[in-house]
């Protein structure tokens, strides 16, 4: 059976839309520094246990205070190590130091006209908002989900739900473009969507996407 038109088009934030002009790692080292210890973990580890925390944090700033304790204790180090490392990394990261990535504008300003747009991202307001802003995508959609804050985190289905009712759209005409199999494809699945998968980082393929693009560009010539 033929699958009826997409008119819905749900996007990712993070690695899909926008990146943080300094990576992660950049501002971990400088932590690690700044407190005056060798590196114990890499930023891998903190991605890796990021949605551990999301659910039982009301901060980024208290998540990652969360994540780099366990971390270290994980690693044989004080908690309170971890505690420290995750401030020294606050104090340095500017969530509004960001920049689109290519194609991006191109494919939001092509899909405007054309779709209803909007965002679940997995983040708190304070951390996704400025993000949004430096971009110059805070009037672009029409709903933002922040998934964690005013959900459950993605891969949970509610985040996808929220968007497409406050959309008056429905799941199977709806699909959602991320950069993660693990939380926006099996999200998107979760929640009955066509899941578009954009690679950022290397992944195990665990789950198959509805399409595998190699960038936004490849978007426009989706045959939905």
């Amino acid at each position: 059976m033929t699958n009826p038109p997409v008119d819905t088009v749900l996007f990712d934030l993070d690695d899909t839309l926008v990146t943080y002009n300094r990576s992660t790692a950049e501002v971990l080292d400088e932590a690690f520094a700044a407190v005056g210890v060798d590196p114990f973990f890499a930023a891998e580890a903190y991605f890796s246990r990021y949605e551990e925390f999301l659910p039982v944090t009301d901060s980024i700033e208290g998540l990652r205070e969360a994540c780099f304790s366990a971390i270290a204790a994980d690693n044989g180090y004080d908690s309170t190590l971890g505690r420290d490392v995750a401030r020294a990394f606050n104090a340095r990261r500017d969530h509004g130091d960001v920049r689109l990535l290519p194609g991006a504008r191109e494919v939001l300003d092509a899909f405007a006209g054309e779709y209803r747009l909007g965002i679940v991202t997995n983040g708190m307001p304070a951390v996704q908002r400025p993000k949004l802003a430096s971009a110059e995508l805070d009037e672009t959609f029409e709903t933002v989900v922040f998934a964690g804050h005013d959900t459950e985190p993605k891969p949970a289905a509610e985040p996808f739900h929220r968007a497409l009712s406050a959309l008056d759209s429905d799941a199977e005409t709806a699909a959602h473009v991320g950069n993660s199999l693990a939380s926006d494809v099996a999200g998107a699945h979760a929640a009955g969507l066509r899941s578009v998968w954009i690679p950022a980082y290397e992944e195990e393929a665990t789950i198959k996407p509805h399409y595998r693009l190699d960038s936004l560009w490849s978007l426009q010539n989706l045959s939905w």
